[in-house]
């Protein structure tokens, strides 16, 4: 695996190339924060107590925060960086496992799909399998994002 914070384009990326994110661990600020700029102040996530009583040994990170974590960490390998013209979406993610506070976290990601435009000259398709796995190797999410990646001619947005 690679690990790269060199901007790609493109026509760098090829089916089957792998990256590996650095490592951070999720702090009860991360949680907190996270409930605050959504309003999802759901106990499993803000009460110690609640979260015990659901077989979950303590509070758990939310959801779409366990996704949005991901998406930071792709962006944090450096080969998007102002190459990344959209996120496009995904057409699956799971979250198999739950992200608890001390847990460290890093995504592995491999290219599993390139493709050229016709609508489009300046941007290309990339999608990337990617799966974010805790210290012990347990994943705790799996899905394809998928970006609009600017082409090596393509300098700024906008060409």
């Amino acid at each position: 695996m690679v690990y790269s914070y060199e901007p790609h384009h493109f026509e760098a990326f090829e089916e089957g190339q792998t990256f590996r994110s650095p490592g951070r661990t999720i702090t009860e600020t991360d949680v907190v924060m996270h409930a605050a700029t959504t309003s999802d102040w759901n106990e499993l996530h803000t009460n110690v107590e609640f979260a015990r009583e659901r077989d979950f040994d303590g509070r758990i990170a939310h959801g779409p925060m366990t996704f949005v974590q991901a998406i930071g960490m792709v962006m944090r390998i450096g080969i998007l960086e102002r190459t990344a013209y959209a996120f496009l979406g995904m057409d699956q993610m799971v979250l198999p496992n739950p992200v608890r506070i001390g847990d460290t976290v890093s995504v592995d990601i491999e290219v599993t799909e390139t493709r050229e435009l016709e609508s489009r000259d300046d941007v290309g398709l990339v999608v990337f399998e990617t799966e974010m796995t805790t210290q012990e190797g347990t994943t705790v999410f799996r899905g394809d994002l998928k970006f609009f990646v600017l082409k090596t001619d393509q300098t700024e947005f906008g060409g």
